[in-house]
């Protein structure tokens, strides 16, 4: 089976809402490829080591969380950005790209699927928060400890995964953020949660979290950010009846 590019896109913008998300890039087709698509690798990052990877697979589209042209960047296409490029050119590959759309997903987003891994129930999204979904918060079924979700967190996510703040106080609420979220410790203060989950961690965070007496826990951007893209993946096989394959390249950061 096979679906057009054009096809794939507009499902993809429609169910991830894409023209009603600001965004510090652009969602969606970043770059065209062939119109008729067969094969698609889904991946965390755009890097060249995973369009090798869709280059070694055939793949006739990627789609990735963190593509390309973000805000602020240099404009030009040179060196590290125009290998990239000419990869997917030369080799007709279609990039789409889908960053907050996809961290707010309520069903295949980044923090939907933390969710689900962590078995965290009542899961709802901070509505003081923009955009809706970028932050969420709910409770465990059983209470714990900062050790306990830290060795949990390790033993899902395959990494080692830092902790700060109160190790043995009870907890069982929480809030969390997938990626670079460590600057919404403050929210997860005032929501009263026992501790916030994140991507990174910046020196500041450190002290919000030994001072206002919440559990934080860096467990990495990478490995917090594979599964909505994955998710989307698997569901994109099943609607489309086209041939999905998920490509992880790891990453510490």
């Amino acid at each position: 089976m096979s679906i057009t590019n054009l096809e794939l896109l507009n499902y993809l913008d429609g169910m991830l809402r894409v023209n009603e998300i600001s965004d510090y890039c652009p969602n969606g087709l970043q770059v065209e490829g062939t119109s008729k698509i067969k094969k698609i690798v889904t991946g965390v990052t755009a890097s060249q080591a995973l369009v090798d990877a869709a280059i070694e697979a055939q793949a006739d589209a990627l789609i990735v969380h963190h593509g390309y042209f973000w805000k602020g960047e240099s404009q030009v296409i040179t060196g590290m950005k125009r290998r990239r490029l000419s990869a997917l050119l030369s080799n007709d590959i279609n990039l789409y790209a889908y960053h907050l759309p996809l961290d707010v997903h309520p069903e295949f987003g980044n923090n939907r699927q933390l969710a689900s891994l962590l078995n965290i129930q009542n899961v709802s999204a901070v509505s003081g928060v923009k955009p809706v979904g970028v932050v969420m918060q709910g409770n465990l079924g059983k209470e714990t400890d900062g050790a306990s979700l830290q060795s949990q967190l390790q033993s899902i996510l395959g990494r080692a995964v830092l902790l700060e703040g109160p190790e043995t106080k009870p907890i069982s609420t929480l809030a969390w953020c997938t990626g670079g979220g460590q600057g919404f410790i403050e929210q997860a203060v005032e929501l009263g949660v026992d501790a916030f989950i994140t991507g990174e961690v910046s020196e500041q965070t450190v002290h919000t979290a030994r001072e206002m007496g919440i559990t934080f826990i860096a467990a990495g951007h990478h490995a917090t950010e594979r599964y909505g893209v994955k998710s989307l993946g698997e569901h994109i096989a099943q609607h489309f009846n086209v041939s999905v394959e998920f490509v992880d390249i790891d990453n510490p950061a």
